[in-house]
């Protein structure tokens, strides 16, 4: 609720400090003294667009400061703190607006400095303003939604929309991810697929360069190494070394026999030397033919298959190359192997996963069109019965030849938590004109009281809380019992909640629970605007001289009593 207003050095204002009360205040007085200044003020404060010539003449800066009581609607909460702004629990919300005489404005919120434009979005939901000119809350067709869903009390079919909504965004989020990596992978499915035959057919071993490496130096020292044991060979004489001991060997026991019949007998020196040079000479024979045969056998551990060195290049080549084109090592190749069949895997399960994921997002869209279906009907239901409370509030108003509708328009491809339409209140303030925003159809007076018709009749379900209420001179060009009928429906919106009205009708007058009434005078050679906050005599004599003019009549005083009750 609002609780203060001040002003000051605004337009013929020096100084003012009202208190607000809640219910209705009614503002009085003559025509030109300065009651659009108050309303100008406040506007001020909530945002409203600034010129120069709002300073005082005279005065370097004008202000204009409204104080609220501690913020406990949530989206006025969220929109604080959305734009920076931190409010303690129980902490008054203070807007304040400066203008400087060079017409440069700046703007606070709680005496931290704001942009014009946040202050106007904090403003919009503080308060309603509705006058000849402009209107702000109630008709600005972005409320309408909100409106007729509270009107209706349609808040479990919104939050039956609001939580498929929730569940389908959810559902929608995993299959744009799962279809994300599946492009993806099915980008890199055939390079992986191509990659992997090759490994497949490579089909590479642990430590197997190592092995390779070691076996191709081996057989490349080979050839070398057979031609070495070739030479030992032919330098051991081969067999003519051993021909030539058994020669060697037959000769000696030759000449053993010899000797022996020459008489020499068994320890005859001569018999016992040739015994030892035969033995000598055998075992000569015996080494060199096991040399030979070490040797041979030597060349024969290098025989290896033909083409075995030729194989082994070709087989570590093969590997190499392999290892360069995937960007890894040879060693690797074999962890590589299993990483991409892994994959390949992982592809053809993500196809399962889409499948899933894509009846998700069916069965999500199936039970959300289910509950938006349901919201729909409701607020077509509702809309007519908001249409006919309001068309009942206008005749009375001497809007008898308007009509009022809903219109649901609906909004194509989307499924959000509000549903799938907008909102709109469209009137025809006149037989035969077409349908359309009030704003554009209403004339001056017609705008202010359709505006009350509408809220008189959304008042019966709106939400707990109302914004502060602003009616400008809501009862111009009609009297009598329309004033009456104005008078009654501004005390019926004003239960509650806050309603501040510009009036020239006594009738409406007589039904405030305060009393302002600006007057403007002469002081010092200098015309300045004030209030004066009326008790019950002062009231009286008010409303008397809006019923009588100039001259105040007992009539008048009696009739003003008659009003007042």
């Amino acid at each position: 609720m609002l609780t203060t207003l001040s002003i000051r050095d605004i337009v013929l204002v020096d100084a003012l400090d009202l208190e607000v009360e809640d219910g209705l205040t009614v503002l009085t007085g003559e025509t030109g003294a300065g009651k659009s200044i108050i309303l100008d003020a406040l506007g001020l404060a909530l945002g409203a667009r600034s010129d120069a010539g709002l300073v005082r003449n005279g005065a370097k800066q004008a202000s204009a400061t409204a104080v609220f009581t501690a913020p406990d609607d949530e989206a006025l909460i969220a929109l604080l703190s959305e734009r920076g702004f931190e409010i303690a629990p129980g902490e008054e919300l203070i807007l304040r607006r400066v203008v400087s005489a060079d017409g440069r404005s700046r703007a606070y919120v709680n005496d931290q400095p704001a942009g014009v434009t946040a202050l106007r979005e904090i403003g919009s939901l503080l308060v309603e303003v509705h006058g000849q000119h402009e209107t702000v809350g109630l008709l600005d067709w972005k409320t309408h939604r909100t409106l007729l869903d509270n009107y209706g009390g349609l808040q479990p079919q919104l939050a039956g929309v609001a939580g498929a909504a929730e569940r389908l965004k959810t559902a929608q989020a995993h299959l744009d991810e799962l279809e994300a990596s599946a492009a993806e992978a099915a980008a890199k499915a055939e390079e992986i697929a191509l990659n992997l035959a090759d490994l497949d057919a490579l089909d590479p071993k642990p430590d197997e360069e190592t092995e390779l490496a070691g076996e191709r130096a081996i057989l490349g020292a080979a050839e070398k190494a057979v031609a070495d044991l070739a030479d030992a060979r032919n330098l051991l004489g081969g067999d003519k070394l051993s021909q030539r001991l058994a020669s060697a060997l037959r000769a000696v026991e030759h000449a053993r026999q010899r000797a022996a019949q020459a008489g020499a007998e068994g320890d005859n020196p001569i018999i016992v030397k040739l015994a030892q040079a035969a033995e000598a000479v055998d075992r000569a024979l015996v080494e060199a033919t096991e040399a030979v045969a070490c040797v041979d056998a030597a060349a024969d551990a290098f025989d290896f298959e033909p083409g075995r060195l030729d194989k082994a290049e070709e087989r570590l080549f093969a590997l190499r190359a392999t290892a360069r084109k995937l960007n890894t090592t040879v060693d690797a190749l074999p962890a590589l192997r299993v990483r991409l069949r892994e994959q390949l895997r992982l592809i053809e399960d993500g196809e399962e996963a889409l499948t899933k994921a894509r009846r998700d997002v069916a069965a999500a869209i199936e039970a959300y069109d289910v509950a938006a279906l349901l919201l729909t009907s409701a607020r077509e239901a509702a809309g007519d019965r908001l249409m006919d409370a309001v068309m009942d509030e206008l005749g009375p108003l001497k809007l008898e030849r308007a009509r009022f509708r809903v219109t649901l328009e609906p909004i194509e491809g989307r499924r959000g938590p509000l549903g799938v339409e907008t909102v709109r209140f469209e009137v025809s303030t006149n037989s035969g004109t077409a349908f359309g925003p009030l704003d554009t159809v209403a004339s001056g007076g017609e705008l202010a009281r359709f505006a009350l018709a509408m809220k008189a009749a959304l008042a019966s379900r709106e939400d707990q809380r109302q914004p502060v209420m602003i009616f400008d001179e809501v009862d111009q060009g009609v009297g009598g019992a329309v004033a009456e009928a104005v008078g009654g429906r501004l005390q019926r919106l004003s239960r509650g909640a806050q309603v501040l009205v510009v009036t020239h009708s006594p009738q409406v007058a007589a039904r405030g629970h305060a009393h302002w009434k600006v007057r403007k005078a002469d002081v010092e050679g200098r015309t300045r605007t004030s209030i004066d906050v009326l008790a019950e005599g002062p009231r009286q004599e008010e409303i008397a001289r809006m019923l009588s003019g100039a001259e105040i009549t007992d009539e008048a005083r009696a009739a003003a009593r008659v009003l007042i009750g």
